[in-house]
């Protein structure tokens, strides 16, 4: 299977850093901001924002994880943070690629049964395949993809790369 580049690490890392500028720019006014990311990668990817919005901000960005059975996603939705620590808050819910939207909704349906203050959401790589009416306001790149193609995004100790397969 032949897999091509298409995000280095060093594009990714641009990426990070200008969403994470355009979260700040959306947020400026808020003391904490909670970043929401669906395990496994969108987690890793809300840790990575986290780093570079308080280096860039005097924002205090909570990173919860958020669990979704992406196999099936009617099971119940688990978070790290109880619902009164992100209650009334700005929260970014967070992954690393945006296919179908199925993931990304079923999440956000879990927050709606709380009120927040704003509900935005982020990806590193928008596919352009939605199934659900569901679109990333924050995003690393947008790509039209055949729907045989996959992406990955592979997190190493040092680096993070996307791939399409």
């Amino acid at each position: 299977m032949k897999r091509s580049i298409i995000l280095s690490n060093t594009e990714i890392q641009h990426k990070i850093k200008r969403i994470a500028f355009q979260i700040y720019e959306n947020n400026v006014n808020q003391k904490e901001i909670i970043i929401a990311g669906i395990a496994d990668n969108g987690y890793l990817f809300a840790k990575k924002l986290k780093t570079i919005i308080e280096e860039i901000s005097p924002i205090k960005a909570v990173v919860c994880e958020v669990k979704v059975d992406k196999i099936n996603p009617l099971k119940p939705i688990t978070t790290s943070l109880l619902e009164n620590e992100y209650k009334n808050k700005s929260l970014i819910l967070v992954d690393d690629v945006l296919s179908s939207g199925t993931t990304l909704m079923y999440a956000v349906k879990h927050f709606l049964n709380v009120p927040l203050q704003q509900f935005k959401t982020a990806v590193l790589v928008n596919r352009n395949h939605k199934k659900y009416p569901i679109k990333a306001d924050f995003k690393g790149i947008s790509l039209s993809t055949s729907l045989q193609e996959h992406i990955s995004v592979e997190y190493a100790k040092d680096s993070i790369v996307a791939y399409l397969n």
